[in-house]
């Protein structure tokens, strides 16, 4: 039996690939259930529907990415704090990131369900696409809480060196949600399928968060116990700042993401929102790779910045942009070869459909290659509490970039620009990134 990796050792590529291994899986499973999510909407409930998913989902994410925030903003903090050798400030602290995380999504929960007509009304949506949406959405969102909790602990489980807990626990969120689309989306009459899915992703999204509350509510074998928590203001502020790099990136990806179907309804109407929709269940599972080191390596770096290991520091970085290289050129190259049997999964009972999403995904899958070095410098600012650098990355990555692009390169390109526009943000925010990795060098001492 292998010997447990622990936050404090020497990182070889052949450690750092499995310590990282459960948490890169665990990000792209949960992809991979949301794409069977997707295909059994389209190919069962019909384009509307699937139009009414992925118009409605960008603002279903910015409701859950509190648990991202605390997530990674509060393990930075658990992660310094136990190099630093005080345990029990690190559960203090952990205990009172999951509580309150608890009590904003049960908020949240509650907004969401009263305001969510007029917000997808705002979003373009009208007639049957509307009522769909709103539909949708009030399923997912009494499972609110539980998908916090989700995001929360995908971060948690790491710092707490059980990341294979994080996998398996997506295993079996993944599997309920397949199954009970499998069950209620093909059995259920024409009129019930749409809310059948939802009630799937609302249960995986249950059982994802309350699997490791559970673990860690009762007496375990990891570094982190959920127990009386001590309010600390200061703590929670500063989990905040530092997440608020994920948060913000997670918001402005979902807002983006609203331009874009924005954006796509104006040149190619409903295709071009389900064609979106598409491209977008595919990136997360690429993406989700990058995520998933991100998440896998932040607290490795947090530990051993507490403990003022800079040696270790620099050679973990080293590594990290060598993976992150090999990960990218291995992406495009993949997309390219299987564009159109991922586009054939999802619309291929439509020819015109099938055609522009295609031609539109062998554009957009040029964004992987530049993709991860943004996504892993962010990250990696938060695991040093630098929340404000990563905040500053994310959001000009996430937000200005993206904004840019996706008003100007369509006037030229027409519905082309709308997938041009994501390579050239993606380009623009590894110059960016590089540019702080730079500045921050000596203060970090890497």
């Amino acid at each position: 039996m292998k010997q447990q990796i622990q936050l404090s050792d020497h990182f070889s590529y052949g450690r750092l690939i499995r310590f990282t291994l459960p948490s890169i899986g665990m990000m792209i499973f949960t992809s991979i259930y949301g794409v069977v999510d997707g295909f059994f909407v389209s190919n069962f409930a019909g384009k509307t529907p699937f139009a009414a998913v992925n118009l409605i989902m960008p603002f279903l994410m910015i409701m859950a990415t509190v648990g991202f925030m605390f997530g990674t903003g509060g393990s930075a903090i658990i992660a310094k704090t136990l190099g630093e050798g005080d345990k029990e400030k690190a559960n203090n602290h952990f205990s009172l990131f999951v509580y309150t995380s608890v009590i904003l999504g049960m908020i949240l929960a509650t907004l969401g369900f009263i305001f969510i007509r007029p917000i997808a009304a705002l979003l373009g949506a009208e007639g049957q696409l509307l009522e769909d949406s709103v539909l949708y959405a009030r399923v997912i969102l009494t499972a609110l809480p539980f998908n916090i909790l989700q995001y929360l602990f995908m971060s948690f489980v790491v710092t707490a060196e059980k990341p294979q807990l994080g996998f398996w626990t997506t295993v079996c969120a993944g599997v309920t949600n397949m199954v009970l689309d499998a069950v209620l989306v093909i059995i259920l009459p024409q009129e019930y399928k749409l809310a059948g899915a939802a009630a799937a992703t609302a249960s995986s999204q249950t059982v994802a968060g309350l699997i490791p509350l559970v673990y860690f509510a009762r007496k375990n074998s990891s570094l982190l116990r959920l127990g009386k928590a001590r309010f600390d203001g200061r703590a929670l502020l500063k989990a905040c700042i530092n997440g608020s790099s994920e948060f913000m990136s997670n918001v402005a990806m979902s807002l983006v993401g609203m331009l874009y179907n924005i954006q796509l309804m104006k040149y190619a109407g409903e295709n071009g929102v389900a064609a979106y929709g598409v491209m977008m269940y595919v990136s997360l599972v690429f993406s989700g790779t990058f995520i998933g080191y991100s998440v896998g390596t932040a607290p490795i770096f947090g530990y051993h910045d507490g403990a003022k290991n800079y040696s270790e520091l620099k050679n973990l970085l080293k590594k990290s942009i060598i993976m992150i290289t090999v990960f990218g050129v291995a992406m495009v190259a993949f997309g390219e070869l299987l564009a159109t049997p991922l586009a054939k999964i999802f619309v291929s009972y439509d020819a015109k459909l099938m055609n522009l999403t295609v031609s539109g995904f062998r554009i957009y899958v040029f964004s992987f290659l530049f993709m991860g070095y943004a996504i892993f410098s962010s990250g990696f600012f938060t695991a040093l509490n630098d929340g404000v650098t990563s905040a500053v990355i994310s959001f000009f990555r996430t937000l200005v970039f993206q904004i840019a692009a996706v008003m100007l390169l369509p006037l030229v390109w027409g519905i082309d620009g709308v997938w041009i526009s994501i390579v050239v943000a993606e380009i623009m925010a590894v110059v960016f990134s590089v540019m702080f990795m730079i500045i921050r060098r000596k203060k970090y001492h890497y």
